[in-house]
């Protein structure tokens, strides 16, 4: 039984249905999220904890306690636990390196202009608590904060598990709420009594949780709008068993997954497909994901498998080699090479898995250090400087009808008039 479509990429209505979400929010949802969230910020920890108690299962405090989560953390498996000091490791390698850097400039004499990086006071870092327990979540999120400076981590998980704890511990998680969905975005961003209001959100969640922070980023910093996890392979002469494991490996994450190969190879297609139907699990969402969102695609060569990739923009990307990596513009993340499996990267390489869903990777890359500092600029004239800049500031500003803006500079320097 077929698990995947074989497309061809001449059938372009086919095609453009595999490649193209259509969906826009749900406003049945929105209006429930919006009802939820408008009633936390208005309710603060009364409505939050009722909540809580329907949607989370909550018996007993939302807050756990540093000695609660040091007590669980040691109930994590020893080998989880070093696993996660060695992908805390590489992940704060990396979020070194994307912290930007401050500088000075002197653009004209009297005239400096200085970028100026400082972090974030706080952050909410979301935790999902579906079927698994996601840790590696905790540490992708907290990790780059921490590097960045940021001094007041809020971690948040309606199921918090002891490998999740382990994580909170690693990563130096400052706070650690028992709370999920909508109502925890709510909290994070307006504050109740308990939960402190942070100046951005980040982490993935299901459709509750991603509408609930596309609601309140008009009040509260968010990374971004994330969609259900996608992964686009173009390959030529990949190995067909990995390169069904690695679409498998993230259709299992959401039926509405999404996962596809782009090839000009017939033979490899057909092989995929063949690999595909022996593999994929006969329940569980990897097979209806792949049955809904799934497909595999014969290009007519491979320049039009690449600008099929571009197009998608997705958030995994897996190419056979550097050449093919160097034509690709639009991806949350590319995987170069045979052994350069998806899935290291979500948990190891120290590359950060929170990365832009539908088409967002067109203007952004994956979560980083960057996204928790802001970087402010700081400027600095003379008097010798800003005579120097006078004549243009007021010719521009008079040009643009704004009379004030140009006073504010003649008054400066003792002239009568804002004409230059």
């Amino acid at each position: 039984m077929n698990v995947v479509k074989l497309i061809s990429a001449s059938d372009t209505r086919a095609v453009n249905r595999l490649l193209t979400r259509d969906e826009g929010m749900d406003p049945t949802l929105a209006r429930r999220v919006a009802a939820i969230v408008a009633d936390v910020r208005r309710g603060g920890d009364r409505a939050l904890l009722a909540y809580a108690r329907k949607f989370d299962a909550l018996s007993g405090g939302i807050e756990i306690s540093r000695e609660e989560i040091d007590a669980g953390a040691r109930l994590a498996p020893a080998s989880v636990r070093k696993a996660l000091r060695v992908a805390a490791r590489n992940i704060a390698a990396v979020a070194k390196a994307q912290v930007p850097r401050g500088g000075r400039v002197q653009v004209a004499p009297g005239v400096t202009i200085e970028q100026r990086v400082s972090a974030l006071g706080s952050v909410g870092c979301y935790v999902p608590g579906g079927r698994y327990p996601l840790p590696s979540s905790l540490l992708m999120t907290a990790i780059p904060a921490r590097v960045a400076g940021v001094q007041d981590i809020i971690a948040c998980c309606p199921r918090p598990e002891p490998v999740v704890l382990a994580a909170a511990r690693e990563a130096g998680v400052t706070r650690l709420f028992r709370m999920g969905g909508a109502h925890a975005i709510a909290a994070l961003a307006y504050g109740t009594a308990t939960v402190p209001r942070v100046d951005k959100i980040v982490g993935p969640g299901n459709a509750y949780v991603a509408t609930a922070k596309a609601l309140v980023a008009r009040d509260c910093a968010i990374d971004f709008y994330a969609g259900p996890s996608e992964i686009v392979v173009v390959s030529t002469q990949g190995n067909p068993e990995w390169i069904a494991a690695d679409l498998l490996a993230q259709a299992e994450h959401d039926i509405d997954a999404r996962a596809i190969l782009l090839t000009s190879s017939k033979r490899l297609a057909t092989q995929v497909h063949r690999a595909l139907a022996a593999q994929a699990p006969p329940d569980g969402p990897a097979r209806e994901a792949l049955r809904r969102r799934g497909g595999i695609v014969l290009t007519r060569n491979a320049r039009e498998s690449i600008a099929l990739a571009n197009r998608v923009a997705p958030e995994h990307l897996v190419v056979d080699d550097e050449a093919t990596a160097r034509e690709m513009n639009t991806a949350g993340a590319i995987f170069v090479g045979a052994y350069t499996a998806q899935a290291a990267g979500d948990y190891a390489t120290g590359s950060n898995h929170v990365l832009p869903t539908n088409g967002a990777a067109r203007f952004r890359g994956g979560l980083s250090a960057a996204d928790f500092v802001r970087v402010s600029s700081v400027q600095t004239l003379s008097r010798a400087g800003l005579q120097r800049l006078a004549p243009s500031i007021i010719a521009l500003a008079n040009a643009e009808g704004l009379r004030a803006h140009a006073a504010s500079i003649s008054i400066r320097l003792g002239k009568q008039k804002s004409s230059s």
